[in-house]
């Protein structure tokens, strides 16, 4: 059983080399090369150094798991019989999944990996750049880059930008964080005499025929607060700021208590922008919305009872817990069996809370009244105190109908807001059992108000009149043009 010596070719030509890699190279009897396009194997010839190289692996696979899962493999297979020298771009431990995946797998087969060292390729290429890595930086893999692991505050190095395609995938996904313009600087064989560093902007970092597999791409740090408006955190300072030392008098003086009602006319704005279909409205009302959620968050920051990562913690283990036919094990292929799935893991987990006094307790106390008759009447159908049928919950809307009827007749106001009480919530029985949305149909109906009002408005006004100057009847005609318009 042999081993495997692990050793990196640095970043520049066989000159910079140290000496003791060097000396590694020149007196091994089986070596091996991840690929041979490095300036350092240019020199190999002239010291007689003989290698074999993976480059034909690269050329046999259409995927990078499948060249690494051969490469490994050969590799634990040949030190079997004998010791071996396996030698990467770079440094052994900096971007080289083989290195990796021999690491963990020649533990497991008893054949030891030993790591013999090299040059980072990072070093040069701060060089290069000018940049001090101690400011902060993130080394990404071009090949596997989300933009979700960008952090732009600080400088990052993008490895493995080998070609125009990795090149335009990083590029789109920059892009998403970046203005297209924003300059970036593409490092190519970073150390070596042939050394190219060449800033461009964003947008055409996929257009240059140079990039090989010695391409790195370097972003710097935005320079500017309103170029990161798109980042969470910078949201986040924002609010802290609003409420700290020296912010605005009106969010620091904010409770949970008085936030409240703006919350809801925000929810409302939304469902708003939401029926009209507007995009740009739907853009900024989630903001206004979002804005409520960050200064609840800040207030609880402030008094010490917890932050927006408890926040977003909470919410992250429900969703995770009850969806475990996307998480998990189980399986759900209809909307009615995920709905089924989410009652009886929302039971679970009531189950391990003291008991309430009423099952409408849970329902949320600040909810406007139509909302919350809607969520009361679906908390007692759950356990069968409910209509078989809108027909039959029609027969009661009649019933109260009538009732109110004979309160008007008396003049009683009392008993007709206790009556019209009624029929209003006997109506969103007979909505809820016809699976229609009683929020989202008076909506609907304010909408389509809102559009004959109008229409009258602007006859009116074409008129050269005034409203005082029709009657109802006149008035009403116009409403029926509207009507015949589809307004």
């Amino acid at each position: 059983m042999g081993e495997i010596l692990v050793i990196g070719l640095g970043a520049g030509d066989i000159d910079q080399l140290p000496l003791g890699v060097y000396k590694q190279l020149k007196h091994a009897s089986h070596l091996y090369l991840r690929t041979k396009e490095h300036p350092v194997v240019e020199g190999f010839s002239e010291e007689n150094i003989s290698y074999v190289s993976f480059d034909a692996i690269y050329e046999k696979h259409d995927n990078f798991p499948a060249v690494y899962e051969e490469i490994t493999e050969t590799l634990l297979a040949k030190a079997v019989e004998e010791n071996i020298i396996y030698a990467v771009p770079g440094h052994p431990m900096i971007a080289e999944k083989t290195v990796q995946l021999l690491l963990e797998r020649g533990e497991g087969r008893s054949i030891p990996v030993r790591i013999g060292g090299g040059q980072s390729f990072l070093d040069s290429l701060f060089a290069a750049v000018k940049v001090d890595p101690v400011e902060g930086f993130q080394l990404l893999d071009g090949t596997s880059l989300h933009k979700n692991d960008i952090m732009v505050h600080q400088h990052i190095i993008i490895a493995q930008v080998y070609d125009a395609f990795v090149a335009s995938e990083v590029k789109l996904t920059l892009m998403e964080k970046y203005p297209d313009e924003y300059e970036v600087q593409i490092v190519t064989e970073a150390g070596s005499e042939s050394e190219t560093l060449k800033a461009i902007p964003l947008y055409e970092l996929d257009r240059h025929a140079e990039l090989n597999n010695l391409t790195s791409v370097y972003v710097p740090p935005i320079p500017s607060e309103e170029m990161a408006f798109k980042e969470f955190a910078t949201l986040r300072t924002i609010i802290a700021d609003l409420r700290g030392p020296n912010g605005c008098p009106w969010d620091k003086k904010q409770t949970h208590l008085s936030l409240k009602k703006y919350l809801i006319e925000e929810a409302y704005e939304l469902l708003e922008a939401i029926d009209r279909d507007d995009i740009d409205n739907m853009i900024e009302e989630l903001g206004d919305v979002m804005l409520q959620v960050m200064l609840h968050a800040q207030i609880g920051e402030d008094e010490g009872m917890f932050a927006i990562e408890d926040v977003m913690e909470s919410i992250s283990a429900k969703m995770v817990r009850r969806h475990p036919h996307v998480f998990g094990d189980a399986i759900a292929h209809t909307t009615e069996e995920v709905n089924a799935n989410w009652e009886k893991i929302k039971a679970t987990e009531k189950k391990t809370r003291i008991v309430p006094q009423s099952l409408l307790k849970d329902v949320a106390k600040g909810l406007p009244a139509l909302l919350k008759s809607y969520d009361y009447q679906k908390v007692a159908a759950k356990v069968g105190f409910d209509w078989d049928n809108p027909e039959e919950a029609w027969e009661k809307v009649k019933e109260e109908m009538q009732e109110f009827e004979v309160e008007m007749a008396k003049g009683n106001k009392r008993e007709q807001l206790d009556e019209l009480g009624d029929l209003l919530f006997a109506i969103v029985n007979v909505a809820r059992l016809s699976d229609i949305y009683p929020e989202e149909a008076l909506q609907a109906a304010n909408e389509k108000f809102y559009r004959r009002f109008s229409y009258v408005e602007s006859q009116v006004l074409e008129s050269g009149l005034t409203f005082e100057d029709f009657n109802l009847e006149s008035l009403d005609q116009f409403w029926k043009e509207a009507k015949r318009q589809g307004l």
